[in-house]
Parts: C-alpha cells; sequence; structure tokens
C-alpha cells in the first residue's frame, strides 16, 4: 500500500506530486491545471461574482438561499445535536458504570436515553446526511444551485427551530421519557405531562422539514443534470442521498399520523391507541416501525454513498460493478418497507407473517453484500492510498459486517424472541447505525473538508482520529453482545451486583470515554485546520466527481463554465473537463445574466432550457418562525394565538408564491 501525506500548500506542484505518488493520473487532463483554465474563467468570472455573491453581514445570514451555506448549516447543527446526544449517552454510561449506582434520578435516566435516541435518529443522522447531500449532490451533478434555493432555506430553518424545540423539553426536565419508540398505551400511562407531547409536536415539526427537503433533492437530480450525465453517469453517492430522498417521502406519512394519533389521544381524548375503548395498541408499533425500519436505510445508504466515493479516489481506480452498485441501492431502499415487522416478532403476531417477514430480512442482506463485495473489489484491484478518509470507510467495512452478520441472526424468530429487548439489540444497532453511518460520515468530512472550507487537515491527526473512535467504539458496544446473552435487559436504570454485568459496564464506560476523547480529538484537528491549516487546492486527491472541478470551497455559482459529461469519470476521461474551456464563450453554458442555470432531461440530461433561480429572501425564515409559533402554542394548548400564527404563516406563503422568478425560453 502506499501512503499518502496531504500536500502541505495548496499549489499545482503538490497536486502534480500527490497524482505521482498515488500513480492514477496525468497532470494534463485534470482541469486545475489545463493552461486554458485561468482564460476560462477569467471570461465568466467576474460577471458571475456579480450576479451571485449574497449580502455579507447578519442580513446575508438570514436571507441566504445557497446551497453550499445551507449544507455547512446542516452539518453543523446536527453536529451540535451529535454532541448534546452524546453527551446524554456519556452520562448513562456513568451511571451505569457499577451495579446500585445512584448519579442520577430514574426519571432523569429516561429523559437521557430517550433523548439520546430520538436526537441521534431524527435530529443527527438525517440531517446530516442532508448537509453533505445540499452542499455535494449540485456540484456532483454540475449544477448551480438546487431547483428549489428558497424551498431548501424552509427546510433548514424548521429542522434547527425543530431540534431548539425538543432540546427546550430538556432543559425544562419535561423531556420526552418513554423511548425514542414511545410505545403506547405505557407512554401515554405513565407520561401524563408534557413529556411526550414535545415528542410528537417536535416530530411532527421535523417532519415539514425532511419531506420539503427530500423533494427538493430528488427534483434537483432528476431536471438539473449537466448536459451528458445519463442515469449511467451518476455518482454512486449521489444515487444514495436520492434513494434516501423517495425513502423519506414514503417513510415519513405513517410516522406523521402515528403522532398525529398520539396526539389526538393525549390532548382531544380520543382513543386509537385505547384497547379499552376498541383501540389497538398495536397500531402504533405498525405505525412506527413502518417508517423505524426504512428509517435504518435511510441513515445507511447515503453513508455507504460515501465510502463509494472514498474508495475509488483512494484505491485510484473507478468503483468496480457500479450497475450492481446502484441497484442494491435502489433494491436496499425498495426491500426495506417490507421488513418492519422484523421489529416485532415478540409481540404475539402469527407465524406466517413471522415467516414472511424473517424471510425479508434475510433478502435485504444481499444488496448489502453487493455493494460490500464491490468496495473490496475496487480495492483488490486498485493501489490503495491510506488517508483518514480511507481508513474511516475500512473502519465502516469491518464494524458494518459485524452488525450485518448479528441482524441476519435476528431473522431467525426464536432467537429474536430469545434476544429482544437484551443489551444484544443495543449492540447490533449501534453497529449497524454507529459502524454504518457515523464512520462513513467522519470519513466523508475528511474526504470533503478541503472543499468544504478550503483548508487541509492534518494527515497525522486525522489517523489518530479513526484509530481512537474504531477501537472506543469496538470496546464500548462489543461487550455488549456478551451482555446481552447474559440477560441484561436494556433501558434499566441500575443492576444489583452478583449478575456477571458489572465487569463488562466497566469496560464499556472506559471506552465509551475513549470514545468521547476521540471525537475531541476529531474537533481539534478541524479546529486546528480552520485556524491555520495549508490553503487547499482545487482538487488534492485526484478525486473522479464534478465537485474536485470547482474551487476550494467552490464560488456561489459553482461552475464559471457548466461542463458536459461524458462518463462516470468526469476528472478522469480527459474530456469533460476540457468541454468547460471549449464552452467559455457559450451564453448557454455561462448565463452570467441574473441567477441562471440549466434544466436538463430525467433521463440522459439533454438540455431542455434556461431556469432564472431566485436570489437572497428573509421568506423561509418567517414561514419557519410563524411555524415555530404554531407549535408553542398547540403545546402550551393557546388555540388561539396558534391560528393567528398559522394566518400570518399562510400570508407570507402567499406573498412567497406572488414573487416567483420566471422561466426563461427553451434553449434552442
Amino acid at each position: 500500500m502506499t501512503q499518502l501525506t496531504p500536500p502541505r500548500t495548496g499549489t499545482d506542484a503538490d497536486i502534480e506530486t500527490l497524482s505521482t505518488v498515488a500513480d492514477s493520473l496525468e497532470a494534463s487532463t485534470r482541469y486545475d491545471v489545463l493552461p486554458e483554465r485561468g482564460a476560462a474563467e477569467a471570461t465568466v468570472g467576474a460577471a458571475l461574482d456579480a450576479e451571485w455573491e449574497e449580502e455579507p453581514g447578519l442580513w446575508g445570514f438570514i436571507t441566504t438561499v445557497n446551497h453550499k451555506r445551507i449544507g455547512r448549516r446542516y452539518l453543523v447543527t446536527a453536529g451540535f445535536f451529535f454532541m448534546l446526544a452524546g453527551i446524554n449517552a456519556l452520562v448513562m454510561r456513568t451511571q451505569l458504570a457499577g451495579p446500585n449506582n445512584s448519579i442520577i434520578s430514574p426519571e432523569i435516566y429516561d429523559q437521557l436515553f430517550t433523548m439520546h435516541g430520538t436526537m441521534m435518529i431524527f435530529f443527527f443522522a438525517t440531517p446530516f446526511n442532508s448537509g453533505f447531500g445540499n452542499f455535494f449532490l449540485p456540484l456532483m451533478i454540475g449544477t448551480r444551485d438546487m431547483a428549489f434555493p428558497r424551498l431548501n432555506a424552509l427546510s433548514y430553518w424548521i429542522f434547527l427551530f425543530s431540534g431548539i424545540f425538543m432540546f427546550t423539553g430538556e432543559a425544562m426536565r419535561v423531556a420526552p421519557d418513554a423511548g425514542w419508540f414511545a410505545y403506547v398505551p405505557l407512554s401515554n400511562e405513565y407520561s401524563p405531562q408534557l413529556n411526550l407531547d414535545f415528542y410528537s409536536l417536535g416530530l411532527l415539526f421535523l417532519a415539514v422539514s425532511s419531506t420539503v427537503g427530500a423533494m427538493n433533492l430528488v427534483i434537483t437530480f432528476l431536471k438539473m443534470r449537466a448536459p451528458g450525465m445519463s442515469l449511467n453517469r451518476v455518482p454512486p453517492f449521489v444515487w444514495g442521498i436520492v434513494t434516501q430522498s423517495f425513502m423519506l417521502v414514503f417513510a415519513l406519512p405513517p410516522l406523521d399520523l402515528a403522532n398525529l394519533m398520539l396526539f389526538l389521544d393525549r390532548r382531544l381524548g380520543m382513543r386509537f391507541f385505547d384497547t379499552a375503548k376498541g383501540g389497538d395498541a398495536v397500531l402504533w408499533q405498525h405505525l412506527f416501525w413502518l417508517f423505524g425500519h426504512p428509517d435504518v436505510y435511510i441513515i445507511v445508504l447515503p453513508a455507504m454513498g460515501i465510502v463509494s466515493s472514498i474508495i475509488p479516489t483512494f484505491s485510484r481506480r473507478s468503483i468496480l460493478a457500479y450497475p450492481y452498485v446502484v441497484l442494491a441501492t435502489v433494491a436496499t431502499g425498495i426491500i426495506s418497507f417490507g421488513v418492519w415487522v422484523h421489529h416485532m416478532f415478540a409481540v404475539g403476531l402469527s407465524d406466517v407473517s413471522l415467516t414472511f417477514f424473517s424471510a425479508a430480512t434475510l433478502t435485504i442482506s444481499v444488496p448489502a453484500g453487493i455493494q460490500m463485495f464491490a468496495w473490496l473489489g475496487t480495492m483488490w484491484r486498485g493501489r490503495v492510498v491510506l488517508s483518514p478518509a480511507m481508513l474511516y470507510a475500512m473502519s465502516f467495512i469491518i464494524t458494518f459486517v459485524i452488525g450485518g452478520v448479528t441482524g441476519v441472526m435476528f431473522a431467525v424468530v426464536p432467537f429474536d424472541q430469545q434476544v429482544t429487548d437484551s443489551y444484544f439489540v443495543v449492540a447490533h444497532f449501534h453497529y449497524v447505525l454507529f459502524g454504518g453511518a457515523v464512520m462513513p460520515m467522519l470519513g466523508g468530512l475528511f474526504y470533503w473538508w478541503p472543499k468544504l472550507t478550503g483548508r487541509m487537515t492534518s494527515h497525522k491527526g486525522g489517523v489518530i482520529s479513526a484509530v481512537l473512535i474504531f477501537v472506543g467504539f469496538q470496546v464500548t458496544f462489543f461487550p455488549m453482545h456478551i451482555q446481552g446473552l447474559l440477560g441484561m435487559p436494556r433501558r434499566i436504570y441500575t443492576y444489583p451486583a452478583g449478575y456477571g454485568w458489572g465487569t463488562y459496564n466497566l469496560i464499556e464506560t472506559i471506552g465509551a470515554y475513549v470514545l468521547a476523547f476521540g471525537f475531541l480529538w476529531t474537533l481539534f484537528v478541524f479546529a486546528q485546520s480552520l485556524l491555520s491549516g495549508p490553503v487547499a487546492p482545487d482538487d488534492p486527491w485526484g478525486g473522479n466527481t464534478l465537485e474536485w472541478a470547482t474551487g476550494s470551497p467552490p464560488k456561489a455559482y459553482n461552475f464559471p463554465v457548466i461542463p458536459t459529461v461524458h462518463s462516470l469519470n468526469p476528472l478522469w476521461d480527459g474530456r469533460t473537463l476540457q468541454s468547460m474551456v471549449d464552452h467559455r464563450h457559450d451564453d448557454q453554458r455561462t448565463m452570467t445574466e441574473v441567477h441562471r442555470t440549466l434544466r436538463t432531461s430525467e433521463l440522459d440530461g439533454r438540455i431542455e432550457r434556461v431556469m432564472s433561480m431566485p436570489g437572497e429572501t428573509v421568506q423561509p425564515l418567517l414561514v419557519a418562525a410563524f411555524l415555530t409559533m404554531t407549535v408553542c402554542f398547540l403545546l402550551a394548548d393557546i388555540m388561539l394565538a396558534a391560528a393567528v400564527a398559522v394566518g400570518l404563516m399562510g400570508l407570507v406563503i402567499a406573498w412567497w408564491m406572488w414573487n416567483r422568478p420566471e422561466i426563461d425560453e427553451p434553449a434552442p
């Protein structure tokens, strides 16, 4: 294997050195070293800067609709929620370090584990992927912005306010306390205060953000790809984001319906889940897990797309079996909707239904296996470069395989019934979700950090980060498999001595502190990079996708000249980048007047028309603010104020719809 040390400066010589060390590309085929590039950008750059640059200061911050600024905000905000949820987990592990501990009260413990799960699933994992999607999907498909920039800003503001709303409950010590799944009727009977109202309203609030954001990503993918980017030339990461978005559109309605019914049960005395009044408590589980199990893949599929971006770049070859990787991604999204009863094998359903869902649980492991073999084959046939991003990708493969093996074990109904609600389950889903999502996300941060910030990170610091987090994770969660088999139930506040659980809990708590130190170290590496890191070149890794053809960080307009894509690896084919030079005098590719970008056909990326795009506006923030007021007034049971807030929100939406940009004439 060849070890890569990142360039010390942002010069073309450093890029050529990296290319030589990795033995991948001829420098003359890359846009950043083409002698004509300066002329290509100088021709249109000044005009585009004047049209696309946004106002500085606070006003520019609250009115921006630029997808890159919004993407960064998603990453920072979701990362902050991750930190808070991680602190919750560290407090819980400290409480469980030994038997008969009483560091915190049972009530606080219930709120901590509920908020930990809820924030990690709903407010970190999916939004963090959305941050990557917002920033990189337009860059990867060769366009200048999202299809609906104002809707994109609205999605972020609602996400931010809904997260603040949820953590307000924790600050008031009335946070949700019935688990992230909130099973009825227990959650209604034993949590009569505002706790579960924060849960149901907060998730309904967040669902607005997730739904409009997902629809925006799908339409951007379908209608705004660069000319020549047919569906068989779309990067695997984009397929992961788009599949996730389609899944969100179909998976969120059952969860929304369940939360609406829960809120009506609690506030208006309805009896959807009260069996004594003709309701059905199991209905909640069906609705919740009809979202909950697809959500595992909603989280994991974009992370797999990140791995499919990292491995080809640092293996110095195109990804193996690309069509099968894409088909596996889409198939996983489809099959995941037939696996939800996998979480209900101990509920008491019929044997016939258990058999069907057991088979579906086994089947869904096949697409994941296809992608595993593709990644391993790419590395086997390539020349692996040991960067921090690549180490995280390799850590993901090891960890996710372990989680996948235990997942197949859960498909065996008798085994599942034995370990249900034990620490074996806790170990499994952390291997799947932490190993399958957090490790690739960290790899994606190290991989795309130069593009996000314009700065390089420390190679040695990144390697230490990967080692600390991998070791800390394994020490924390692997012993939980043994604990579960020894009978330790999940969601317990404390436990007596003499059960054989104390030693494992102590080891896990030590591992949790190692893991926490690993995250602190990673934060230090990124902070050091921002403060004093070397300036990043446009393409420090010799990447193969279009985001590396832009500046580091990219200009507000992304591409001075919209390229024509000729292959799956546009930066390696020697033709796509040259097209940006060849079209520098073509008004249809530069579009220097107003905010404009191309609209193309769904299948093969043929140019259909030039579209005008909206500029910065305060409308999304106002809509999100009035929606937040509505939710808060509903929580406080002030219906008149809630109705007024809805009316004001409607007025802003009417203003929004009145002030729409015109669509230009079809392109010749």
